[in-house]
């Protein structure tokens, strides 16, 4: 009976400090937890309040912001992989877009992965940045997913809508892995519908193509003169460690479609009749986007990788943009700032 006396004595003091040791946690969260929200309330609040920089203004006018990895194609020159399937709730990303129109952004571009695999949060965050933001807004897309009834809730509110079209021929782009595997690849179809439902909205419509190994010596002249794109980028396969490079953490190996700048010059030469085409080899391309990902992190690819800044929401914007690695300089030469708006009747 005494030995039993003295467990159960043990057991209870045994319990008594674990259960103290619970609630002394609990009760140190209790202090903490506010310590850490005020801080993290404090610091935004300061970034918010502080008047902008005119420095920064400059350097923000144009963002782009990678709302999710999450992709419904496997394009395999991808530089911007799912490597998770993150994506921030609504309204964190809205005050995302009030740190940066404050800071002096003006025009935001929404990407991916495929943005329109989230079609409410891309339409929601469309409209908040043009009505309460003043910004112009523009979206790349791979045209799978747009539907015309997103275009009639959203469509008010965007100014310019990209479509990445690397070839007009069904064979390539199974190739590349842009819509298929087969040669019943849909992929120009899709983007078809897509210049019509432009069209329809007053959108200003945008293609991307990415001159690679597959499509290089393609004559895309009559397509394009068809479709009329207010814009045509065309950009050299890029290769960035942790993407796309063939390392044991990238998802793709794009380094065999790769081409030389001298491939990529014929492509832009065989082109030069279409006035809108834009050439951005690597050197101009790879340090002239200011971007941020899913976390409304900066990614800084100036080591031919993506290493992410602090998030906006942590720091602010200007601590963050100064982890960017951004190239304010060839943003502008390479005519990063143009007419971001389209016409509208009111």
């Amino acid at each position: 009976m005494c030995s039993f006396r003295i467990v159960f004595s043990n057991f209870l003091t045994t319990k008594h400090d674990a259960l103290s040791g619970h609630f002394r946690f609990f009760e140190n969260m209790r202090i903490i937890l506010p310590c850490i929200i005020v801080t993290h309330i404090a610091t935004l609040s300061s970034a918010y309040n502080a008047s902008p920089s005119p420095v920064v203004a400059n350097r923000v006018k144009s963002v782009n912001y990678f709302i999710s990895r999450e992709c419904n194609y496997k394009c395999k020159f991808c530089f911007h992989t799912q490597k998770n399937t993150h994506k921030l709730g609504l309204g964190k990303a809205k005050l995302g877009l009030q740190l940066l129109q404050h800071s002096g952004t003006v025009k935001i571009n929404f990407a991916g992965g495929e943005p329109f695999l989230n079609p409410e949060l891309l339409g929601e965050l469309c409209k908040y940045a043009r009505e309460d933001c003043g910004m112009a807004v523009s979206i790349i897309s791979n045209g799978s997913l747009i539907k015309p009834d997103w275009m009639m809730r959203y469509g008010e509110y965007v100014d310019i809508l990209g479509v990445s079209v690397d070839s007009f021929d069904p064979a390539t782009n199974a190739a590349i892995g842009r819509g298929g595997d087969t040669d019943k690849n849909q992929h120009v179809n899709r983007m078809l519908k897509v210049r019509e439902l432009c069209s329809n909205q007053g959108i200003l419509f945008k293609m991307n193509t990415v001159v690679c190994s597959l499509n290089h010596d393609e004559d895309m002249n009559e397509h394009v003169s068809r479709l009329e794109p207010y814009r045509w980028k065309a950009f050299q396969c890029l290769i960035l460690k942790g993407e796309n490079a063939g390392g044991p953490n990238d998802i793709n190996d794009a380094r065999k479609l790769q081409v030389s700048k001298g491939q990529f010059d014929a492509f832009i030469d065989s082109h030069s009749g279409q006035s809108m085409l834009i050439p951005e080899p690597n050197t101009v391309m790879q340090n002239s986007y200011l971007l941020l990902d899913e976390e409304l992190r900066f990614l800084d690819c100036s080591e031919n990788g993506k290493v992410p800044s602090q998030s906006i929401l942590e720091v602010g914007v200007e601590q963050a943009l100064s982890q960017a690695g951004f190239d304010d300089s060839m943003f502008l030469n390479r005519g990063g700032v143009f007419d971001w708006t389209r016409e509208r009747s009111n």
